[in-house]
């Protein structure tokens, strides 16, 4: 199993360019089911769990080619996907295991087939994630829903009607699901309370793309009226905000300057005010942000995450890591998922001063100094953090379990050497 060992206290300057958003390439990827004809998407981020939807994808029939691509410069993926028959409904156990994303294969699959059948993802190392959300919509849609022996087994019967759906939260996932279903269902169905990340407006504009007639991007409120047939898109998949909020806090957190190339500012306007609250100088451009933490003095802040456009709790861990090198104390409110502070352990052995109460916040002090240590990786952002606080650390750290970064950082190690990070990757064998 493979670590990053790094080498603090250098001050990170220079340019890093961010790519495309996963959260918004594995719905998108799902979305090329609903039709017979070749959806092809740019601007593909190179990760494991990008090839893990694929995977599963090529499973139910899906034939894909991917390409290697360059925009402004900058290697990228286009995958192309063509489903002109499924030759399986059935969403095993041994690929939705491996990431909870694969349920977006539900909305298509009754969409277009009317069954399917899907394993359950299971726990999630962050919190219950319940697909209680997504499968009372479809039933309201007139699917029958039973869950046996581990599965999902969803079947439309004539075909999925239009409903009106009223989500009891704002579920990314359920709306994505939703969403997908409703676009070759008979009549119109509408969804309040739907979640407004940029993600549900990217995967909105491809749907009407190709041929789907859907109204009130961006609002908690939409309208979907039913198609009887999709046809094949081209389509760029939008920046990853999380990835340009985490290298944000990396120049923060080791008082340095980075421009991130092909960030969208508009879509992180919290995270950039808290930022500037702190003290850092944040300069927003067209397509691109500059971040400067050059001499300046960092004032924690107290921070609670909440649906966009409020604070992501997919950044919630990095600026955690960034109030342990600020002046005072901050309070961090996760409202989103328990069981989400599970990096403060591990920056504990680096010398935080952090206080947990229960699931729900964490009271961070600033620290003098911290200190490189070998840590261990419990989810994806986590990891993030964790890398984060071996750039600013006096010292050598060793991150364990990289595979999680793997899922969500594409080429972590090269974009940070590029500004000056002092960091390798250790190859283990398996």
């Amino acid at each position: 199993m493979d670590k990053i060992k790094i080498k603090g206290g250098k001050q990170l300057i220079g340019k890093i360019y961010i790519s495309g958003a996963k959260n918004a390439a594995l719905p998108l990827i799902c979305a090329s089911l609903l039709t017979d004809e070749t959806v092809t998407l740019t601007n593909m981020p190179m990760l494991s769990d990008i090839n893990a939807m694929n995977a599963l994808l090529k499973q139910l029939g899906t034939q894909i080619d991917a390409f290697d691509d360059f925009i402004d410069g900058h290697k990228t993926k286009t995958y192309s996907y063509r489903t002109p028959k499924l030759t399986s409904l059935v969403a095993p156990y041994d690929y939705v295991r491996k990431m909870r994303a694969s349920y977006y294969v539900l909305g298509p699959l009754l969409a277009r087939e009317k069954r399917v059948e899907l394993s359950l993802p299971g726990g999630c190392a962050i919190g219950a994630r319940p697909m209680d959300i997504h499968l009372s919509a479809l039933e309201q849609m007139g699917a029958k829903i039973e869950i046996k022996n581990g599965y999902v087994h969803a079947d439309a019967g004539e075909g999925l009607k239009g409903a009106h759906i009223i989500f009891r939260f704002a579920s990314v996932g359920a709306t994505c699901n939703i969403l997908m279903a409703a676009v070759l269902a008979s009549g119109t169905t509408k969804i309040e309370n739907a979640a407004k990340e940029p993600e549900i407006g990217d995967l909105i504009d491809l749907l009407n793309e190709m041929g789907a007639k859907i109204s009130g991007r961006d609002s908690s409120v939409l309208t979907i009226e039913g198609v009887k047939k999709l046809h094949g898109a081209r389509h760029k998949v939008i920046s990853d905000r999380i990835e340009a909020g985490s290298y944000a806090v990396a120049a923060a957190i080791t008082r340095g300057r980075i421009e991130l190339l092909n960030a969208d500012a508009s879509t992180l306007q919290t995270p950039i005010n808290v930022l500037r609250k702190m003290g850092v100088a944040v300069e927003e451009k067209e397509n691109a942000l500059i971040v400067d933490a050059r001499n300046k003095e960092l004032t924690g802040q107290d921070i609670m995450t909440d649906v966009y456009p409020g604070f992501p709790t997919d950044l919630q861990a990095q600026f955690l890591a960034l109030m342990l090198t600020s002046k005072g104390a901050s309070m961090i409110s996760e409202t989103i998922f328990e069981n989400r502070f599970m990096h403060v352990p591990e920056l504990l052995r680096m010398g935080a001063n952090i206080n947990v109460h229960g699931h729900a916040s964490a009271i961070v002090r600033g620290v003098d100094k911290l200190y490189g240590a070998p840590v261990m990786a419990t989810d994806l952002r986590a990891s993030f953090a964790l890398v984060l606080a071996g750039l600013a650390a006096e010292g050598e750290t060793i991150v364990n379990r990289v595979y999680h970064l793997d899922r969500g950082y594409e080429l972590l190690e090269e974009k940070l050497k590029g500004v000056g990070a002092d960091i390798e990757r250790i190859k283990e064998p398996d």
